[in-house]
């Protein structure tokens, strides 16, 4: 019974090939018109490449002037080298003590959202933190990643005291606080 369908498959194949193949004559006209026409156009012109200047060494004969390299402290430049040594001693955090919860938390991302008054007259704190906590805190707390110790808390602020480096090896304190707001 296959043999009777062969010579059937074969020829509808050769149609099928033939039907395909005819579609494919038509409708280069328009390719070959944008070929010529592309083809007819003058060629464009190319800019030359740029020509870049040699690099030019620079030799530093400057050796009486001050090394560039060397770090100066530009605002206290009356003080000597003691002076600064006493005061960079001086001032340091204490980073043996337990840091407290709100001290992993930036001080702009902490709000205070009121106050309350306990039965001994203690005002606390209420700080909402972003970890969507509130936390109560109290004068002598830590609060901010910049060492910062609660000095009063009010109706409407809490004021901390922020011990944060000066970038030349030394420390100075700063004063923040944080605001109600409504």
């Amino acid at each position: 019974m296959t043999a009777k369908f062969k010579p059937l498959l074969k020829l509808s194949l050769l149609g099928t090939l033939m039907v395909l193949l005819s579609g494919c004559g038509e409708g280069l006209s328009d390719l070959r018109q944008f070929v010529e026409d592309i083809r007819a156009k003058p060629p464009g012109r190319i800019e030359p490449i740029p020509e870049f200047q040699p690099y030019q060494n620079f030799e530093y004969t400057s050796h009486d002037l001050r090394d560039p390299f060397k770090l100066l402290d530009f605002r206290r430049p009356e003080l000597n080298k003691e002076d600064l040594a006493a005061l960079s001693s001086s001032l340091r955090p204490d980073i043996e003590r337990t840091r407290e919860v709100l001290e992993d938390f930036p001080l702009d991302t902490l709000r205070l959202k009121g106050t309350i008054d306990d039965k001994e007259g203690i005002k606390w704190g209420l700080i909402f933190a972003p970890d969507n906590t509130i936390h109560r805190v109290i004068e002598g707390n830590y609060m901010g990643q910049n060492h910062g110790r609660i000095i009063s808390v009010s109706d409407q602020t809490i004021e901390l005291t922020e011990i944060v480096p000066d970038g030349l090896g030394n420390y100075i304190e700063r004063s923040s606080a944080i605001t109600l707001i409504e």
